[in-house]
């Protein structure tokens, strides 16, 4: 299935797109999706209903991340061998965890805010995993079974609060609109292995980045498994799996995002977003 919420912002619906990708209205069988509705029983009960009977959706509305209540946004930092290198940085021996701010997730198409006084913002396309069962210390053969679906992830990033200011990277991963969700969440089911998804991100009209999840330096079980050591893993949350090579700061000379730069991204699967750049509002 691909599940997205729909509407004003603060205001989302619930619905689907089915087989055709007509969008169709969820609210008649869930309040929302959200953590009650990750569960391989919940998902399998929305499997049920024909997707054809649920009301068309007409028009082309605002789409909001795809799911709400996410309590955690876990971020994986270079994990793309190739990344590491443009950043001039060696290959992890253990995933490297941080975690972006909740506040900052947002709708797929959503404008993306340069904080203030920023002028190294820059961009990522990223593979989101969304948590359907609880982990705790889950062992890696088990852990894609405790995933609901997957997303398309911009991990916008500011790398001067990211790298310059103290070396905490969180800083510069958590400002508001940093975290595009979406379009959809697609369900487990109907992604298949999450190591053979194809990944693209344009600034402009050009190709930036040009990727695939085959070369994750730490696939998708071994980071739900490696997490789960160390935080308990909940219904709704987010780990956003790292980026590949093509990354602003990785140019010569680096090149960051300014008022007014269109950004188009997508994952195979997965459905594409598209953001534009606006300055800082209070």
């Amino acid at each position: 299935m691909k599940l997205v919420r729909y509407g004003p912002a603060g205001q989302e619906k619930p619905g689907l797109i089915d087989a055709q990708g007509q969008l169709r209205d969820l609210s008649g069988v869930v309040g929302d999706i959200g953590p009650a509705q990750l569960g391989d029983a919940a998902l399998e009960a929305l499997r049920q209903h024909d997707a054809s009977a649920l009301p068309a959706v007409v028009g082309a509305p605002r789409l909001g991340s795809p799911l709400t209540g996410v309590r955690k946004f876990i971020a994986i930092g270079l994990n793309y061998a190739d990344h590491a290198a443009e950043s001039g940085l060696p290959i992890p021996a253990e995933p490297v965890v941080f975690m972006k701010a909740t506040s900052c997730i947002q709708g797929p198409n959503d404008p993306v805010m340069l904080p203030r006084g920023s002028v190294k913002t820059d961009w990522e396309v990223e593979l989101g995993v969304v948590i359907g069962t609880r982990a705790r210390y889950v062992p890696e053969a088990e852990a894609l079974s405790h995933v609901a679906g997957y997303c398309t992830i911009n991990d916008v990033s500011e790398r001067e609060y990211q790298i310059e200011r103290g070396g905490t990277w969180d800083k510069g991963k958590g400002c508001d609109t940093f975290g595009p969700l979406g379009p959809w969440l697609v369900t487990r089911d109907e992604v298949g292995d999450p190591q053979q998804l194809s990944m693209w991100l344009d600034v402009n009209g050009q190709r930036r980045q040009t990727g695939s999840t085959q070369t994750m330096i730490f696939n998708v079980a071994k980071l739900v498994s490696y997490v789960s050591e160390f935080m308990t893993l909940e219904p709704g949350d987010v780990i956003t799996t790292g980026t590949p090579p093509g990354v602003g700061m990785g140019m010569k000379p680096p090149v960051y995002l300014k008022e007014g730069d269109e950004m188009a991204l997508g994952i195979e699967k997965l459905g594409e977003q598209r953001q534009r750049v606006i300055a800082f509002q209070r």
